[in-house]
């Protein structure tokens, strides 16, 4: 099993290498909207994507994420964090030289215990402030079983 990961984690590094791209990193801090308001105060999250250039104006590519719901005391009862791993697809279109709109498309692991994850969507706007960052806001959702875990975001997004 070992050498099938490290066959595939060569395979991908042969093939980033061999496409034009972006990599990008972030960070967001995110008020939760919604059921997730209930037994959530702030979410903090981190991201990850590489984006290629799939037509004017046009990028697109893998995206991961890590996304944490602080949870909060209300009465006396004590709210867990709840932990997502969002695995995407990313697109993002230049509408303008500062402006840009996206949408993160996936599935969102649930990482802490008895939290099973669901459906990822994260639509966004971004303006560049500078040549490799961007100040982005979003709206991310996880939705599963008739429930969605919801917030509202800022965040700053660095190009390497």
């Amino acid at each position: 099993m070992k050498k099938l990961v490290f066959i595939i984690a060569v395979m991908l590094g042969v093939t980033i290498q061999a496409q034009e791209g972006e990599f990008n990193v972030g960070v967001n801090f995110g008020l939760p909207v919604g059921d997730a308001s209930n037994f959530s105060s702030f979410t903090l999250g981190a991201e990850a994507n590489y984006l290629f250039d799939v037509a004017d104006n046009f990028k697109a590519g893998p995206s991961v994420a890590f996304v944490n719901f602080f949870g909060k005391e209300v009465g006396n009862i004590s709210y867990d964090d709840a932990q997502f791993l969002p695995i995407a697809a990313a697109a993002r279109y230049q509408a303008s030289d500062k402006f840009s709109i996206g949408a993160d498309i996936g599935y969102g692991i649930g990482i802490n215990t008895g939290n099973d994850g669901g459906f990822y969507y994260r639509p966004l706007v971004s303006y560049d402030v500078a040549d490799n960052i961007a100040i982005q806001g979003s709206y991310n959702g996880i939705s599963s079983d008739g429930g969605s875990v919801s917030s509202i975001g800022l965040g700053v997004l660095f190009s390497l």
